[in-house]
């Protein structure tokens, strides 16, 4: 799974939050907020291409301007991004442990809802 920059990644938060597919100018704006200015169109789309690349994005080449949303979820980009980490430890058991330490006890009780509702492998 890629990572993904400062800018990649608000511009994906921008998609993710969006209910429709977004121009770059869409996004550009969006990106300028605040009365600073944002990047330059053409940063944008590089960005954008990099991401469309990289498997995040997917593009209208139907319309004109290019339409662009996001291939996955927020939440399956974290899920690829949890499994990536999980599968480069040596311990898998013990990264398990220290990450269930952590969370709150919301967390725990939603895993163990989650766990209880598993089908097995």
């Amino acid at each position: 799974m890629a990572t993904l920059g400062e800018l990649e990644r608000s511009i994906m938060d921008l998609l993710w939050d969006a209910d429709d597919a977004l121009t770059a100018n869409d996004l550009r704006d969006a990106l300028a907020g605040g009365g600073t200015p944002g990047p330059a169109l053409t940063t944008v789309l590089t960005v954008l291409s990099r991401l469309e690349n990289k498997g995040f994005v997917s593009r209208d080449r139907d319309n004109r301007p290019h339409l662009y949303r996001a291939v996955m979820s927020r939440a399956d980009h974290m899920a690829e991004l949890m499994h990536e980490v999980l599968g480069s430890a040596p311990d898998h058991a013990a990264v398990l442990a220290r990450f269930v330490g952590q969370v709150s006890n919301d967390d725990v009780a939603s895993l163990r809802r989650m766990l209880d509702g598993a089908q097995p492998r």
